[in-house]
């Protein structure tokens, strides 16, 4: 992992709400990145089972059965294999939409993943959160899925705080 996939995000409030932005480097070419993004026996290994309709309206529902969190939202933004957007959240829950988008770079790909929660919500555990799931996510392109790091998650939930403090 290189030194740049270890730094944190950047957050911004932006319309009342914040904004995140994480990067990644992986050294994988883009249609790799995105299968893992949008394949559902893929996603499997490092974000949730489930799975998402490839298109714009299309249904996307995650089951987090380990935490009891249950996404079903709508596509928002799709455009293979270099953007797909979806909302964080479930019916009657507020929009959180994640963003992802690949660009493919010199050795590989630019994984960037931007997220949007409401103003009053923990920006800091939504980071670390992801945080955590990138770390799952580069593992499991290597062939070598890990379990939810919640050390990771821990470490990076503090620094985050230190940043929107």
């Amino acid at each position: 992992m290189s030194q740049d996939n270890e730094r944190l995000g950047t957050i911004s409030r932006v319309n009342g709400r914040y904004e995140a932005r994480l990067e990644r480097f992986l050294a994988h070419d883009q249609s790799a990145v995105w299968a893992m993004l949008t394949e559902p026996e893929r996603m499997v290994g490092w974000l949730a089972p489930g799975g998402i309709e490839l298109r714009k309206g299309g249904a996307a529902k995650l089951d987090f059965t380990d935490s009891g969190i249950v996404i079903d939202s709508t596509v928002s933004e799709f455009e293979p294999p270099s953007l797909l957007e979806y909302s964080w959240s479930s019916p009657g829950e507020p929009t959180r939409p994640v963003r992802w988008e690949t660009a493919p770079v010199a050795g590989g790909t630019r994984l960037t993943l931007t997220l949007q929660i409401p103003e009053d919500e923990d920006i800091a555990r939504s980071c670390a959160g992801w945080e955590a799931h990138l770390m799952m996510l580069m593992a499991a392109i290597e062939g070598v899925p890990i379990k939810f790091p919640f050390e990771r998650f821990q470490t990076t939930r503090e620094a985050y705080k230190s940043i929107v403090a």
